[in-house]
């Protein structure tokens, strides 16, 4: 029988800008949206470490981030 003993996922997040719209109000709903993004983690009780958060010239946002894989524990994965 086997058992996960510690699970983690690493993701690269790239937060792109909404077409059509106003370019000021799409930086903004970006920033917004990856705000939320984060909150949700923290209200979820999900454990992450951010690696990198790069804003792009064009104002999209790139996330990398290693975060607990459903309940699983994390071990020594965000140290």
């Amino acid at each position: 029988m086997k058992r996960i003993k510690a699970a983690c996922v690493c993701q690269t997040l790239h937060f792109q800008l909404k077409e059509g719209v106003e370019h000021n109000f799409a930086v903004e709903s970006v920033r917004q949206e990856v705000a939320y993004y984060k909150k949700q983690l923290e209200r979820n009780g999900t454990q992450y470490k951010i690696l990198e958060e790069n804003t792009l010239p064009d104002g999209s946002i790139l996330l990398k981030i290693i975060k607990q894989y459903n309940q699983s524990p994390v071990s020594d994965y965000l140290n």
